[in-house]
C-alpha cells in the first residue's frame, strides 16, 4: 500500500462532497507530472490524505479517503463543457488521467498547514518542501499516520 496527498479547493470539490458522494472519481489534473501518477503508480487499495487548498478558513488535511480505482482516461477531458477541456485528448489517444477514491473520514480537527510546518515528526514531508506545487504526491507511511493521529 502506497500513501498519497491530493488537493483540491473546497469550494470546487470538498471532503463534505466526498462524503456526501462516498466514491467519485478524481479528475481535472492536467499536469504531466501528476498524470504519470494518476496513470502508473497510484494503485487500488493506496491510502489518501484529503487536503483543503486555497481554503477561506482553513487550509490543511481535513481527511481521509481510498483509492477504488485505479488510472483510467479522464473523460472529463472530452466534455467542452467541463472545467478542464482538453481537445487533445480523445479515446484513441488519451492524455490525462485520473482515479476513483472513496470516503473513509472526515477529521475531527483539520491538521492545517501552518501546524505541519511547525510540528518536528513531520520535517521533510513533501507537502512543506519549497516549490512542491503539485495536486497529488506521495506521502511518507510515518507522515500519513502522524497526521491522521493529530486530526483524529
Amino acid at each position: 500500500m502506497n500513501y498519497w496527498l491530493f488537493k483540491s479547493e473546497p469550494d470546487c470539490f470538498g471532503i463534505d462532497d466526498l462524503k456526501e458522494m462516498k466514491i467519485e472519481h478524481w479528475d481535472g489534473t492536467r499536469n504531466y507530472q501528476v498524470r504519470n501518477m494518476m496513470r502508473d503508480d497510484i494503485k487500488k487499495g493506496d491510502m489518501v490524505l484529503f487536503y483543503h487548498s486555497n481554503a477561506k478558513k482553513q487550509t490543511g488535511v481535513v481527511g481521509t479517503c481510498q483509492v477504488v480505482r485505479e488510472g483510467y482516461p479522464d473523460f472529463t477531458a472530452m466534455d467542452p463543457a467541463s472545467e478542464h477541456p482538453d481537445p487533445k485528448h480523445t479515446e484513441e489517444k488519451p492524455i490525462w488521467y485520473m482515479v476513483d477514491v472513496k470516503f473513509k473520514s472526515k477529521f475531527k480537527n483539520p491538521v492545517l498547514l501552518s501546524t505541519i510546518k511547525e510540528t518536528p515528526r513531520l520535517d521533510g514531508n513533501r507537502l512543506t518542501q519549497k516549490g512542491n506545487r503539485l495536486s497529488v504526491f506521495p506521502m511518507e507511511k510515518k507522515h500519513y499516520e502522524a497526521i491522521v493521529k493529530m486530526g483524529e
